[in-house]
């Protein structure tokens, strides 16, 4: 089955497609506050002829865009939200921030979201011309940077009735990705405390910031008892008031607890808290303890890898100019030598050794890659979350990573941001487009590979079934 039509529609409007992404790139709003940048993404979608729900589950600033009926669904997932304080002038490989404070894409959600609804568009002339039964959906999904939308979503039942999900994700190498992440809870801790006069009257007053400082302390303890994989962050968002004079009567700490399993992040999630509670009974502080967000560990599906990593082996090489290269090799020049190793590192780890140094050796001395990477399943997890995660237990699920930015680049940074709205970063995005739409032609059109994709998430499962990490009555919510 030829599917060139896919390719050419994308080609057709990809002026379209790169103008919207650099309009996201522009509102950088950050989880659960992405009005703007759902709501011209849904206008897209009913400009191709999509039928659109917004607000899906009652999560804000999701929807579902609808073309087609019956079975099987295919469904495409886009993200659109930036991260705080990132803002970064376009094309300037130096930190020169937009506007001072604000928000920046540095982590190419701009580019995400419009992938994939290329891909949905292309799958959806596709079926239109060659009258093919079955339903496409593109799901706008917010809040994945720290709000773990698709899990809110999940937990209402959004994803009932897909066959199979698709997306992908901005990187600086092209690849499809295989393996587990990690699964996380994001937990903030209050306390109470009383004020008092800190010179004349201490003793009258119980410190909130000395119970945050306790329990701090006291997770730095348990950090030697966990596995190697595991993970606990924290920051202090409310230390009290400006005033050492003062006894502090409130304080506050977030904390991002990650582990390779659900029942891992449980476990580590109610060690941590039950060092707060010994925080607040040395303090005689009053603690509150309220879950902010939870994603889970994501299910590989290498049926799935396998196609998806057929399909980008299929598109011709993206080549980049001398233009795309200069400004790539000027991005390198401001990192440090511990970000430009990191990813030949990481390679020579997941290929293995021989496979892994020809494949960085092949990357020697060079600022972009526009070639594919092998496919290597992996049982490994990596050192990251996703919300993803939470899809993938309730139907098959691929992604790819398309190269966006120059080798080396690290996440979540100004350099992101900077290559955002480039002419390679649209590149990378159109190219993992069209192995999004192939892939979900594939499955669209031949039962027995979805078939087996379903059998290989049976089997990974083993048993288990999807339990949402998010309590009920735990809401999406901005950033405080």
């Amino acid at each position: 089955m030829s599917k060139q039509l896919l390719s050419q529609v994308i080609e057709e409007k990809k002026q379209t497609f790169t103008e919207l992404s650099d309009r996201i790139w522009g509102y950088a709003e950050t989880r659960f506050e992405e009005k703007q940048s759902a709501e011209v993404l849904c206008q897209a979608l009913e400009a191709e002829g999509f039928a659109v729900e917004r607000e899906s589950g009652g999560v804000p600033f999701a929807f579902v865009g609808t073309f087609g009926d019956g079975k099987p669904v295919i469904g495409y997932l886009g993200e659109y939200d930036a991260l705080s304080g990132l803002s970064q002038k376009p094309g300037v490989a130096v930190r020169d921030q937009l506007v001072a404070g604000a928000n920046g894409h540095g982590c190419g959600h701009h580019l995400l979201g419009v992938g994939a609804l290329a891909a949905a568009v292309a799958l959806k002339r596709y079926m239109e011309e060659h009258k093919l039964p079955g339903t496409v959906k593109y799901y706008g999904c917010p809040g994945e940077e720290g709000g773990s939308g698709k899990a809110f979503m999940a937990r209402e039942g959004v994803f009932e009735g897909l066959d199979a999900a698709i997306t992908w994700h901005s990187g600086s190498v092209t690849a499809v990705t295989s393996g587990s992440s990690l699964a996380n809870i994001q937990v903030y801790y209050k306390f109470k405390g009383k004020a008092s006069h800190a010179a004349a009257s201490p003793h009258l007053g119980r410190s909130a910031l000395d119970a945050v400082e306790l329990m701090n302390v006291g997770v730095n303890y348990m950090r030697e008892h966990m596995v190697s994989e595991a993970r606990v962050h924290y920051a202090v968002v409310n230390a009290g008031g400006k005033s050492p004079n003062v006894v502090q009567p409130e304080a506050e700490v977030i904390y991002l607890i990650r582990s390779p399993k659900n029942s891992q992040v449980q476990e580590l999630f109610a060690w941590v808290s039950d060092i707060a509670k010994g925080a607040a009974l040395m303090t005689q502080t009053e603690l509150t303890v309220q879950v902010d967000k939870a994603c889970s560990n994501l299910i590989p599906n290498l049926t799935m890898e396998k196609i998806m990593h057929e399909n980008l082996a299929a598109l011709p090489p993206v080549v980049p100019t001398a233009e795309e290269e200069a400004f790539a090799a000027e991005i390198r020049k401001s990192l440090g030598k511990a970000e430009l190793e990191k990813e030949t590192k990481a390679l020579v780890e997941n290929y293995g050794g021989a496979e892994g140094r020809k494949i960085a050796a092949e990357l020697e001395g060079k600022s972009l890659s526009g070639a594919v990477l092998p496919h290597k399943n992996s049982e490994k997890s990596m050192m990251g979350s996703t919300d993803v995660s939470d899809v993938s237990w309730i139907v098959p699920t691929v992604q790819c990573t398309g190269s966006c930015w120059a080798l080396g680049t690290p996440g979540h940074s100004w350099q992101q941001v900077a290559q955002g709205k480039s002419s390679w970063a649209h590149k990378g995005m159109l190219q993992a487009a069209k192995a999004m739409a192939g892939t979900g032609l594939d499955l669209l059109t031949n039962p027995e590979l979805l078939a087996q994709a379903k059998a290989d998430l049976k089997e990974q499962l083993a048993g288990e079934t999807y339990q949402c990490p998010i309590p009920a009555g735990v809401n999406p919510a901005p950033v405080k």
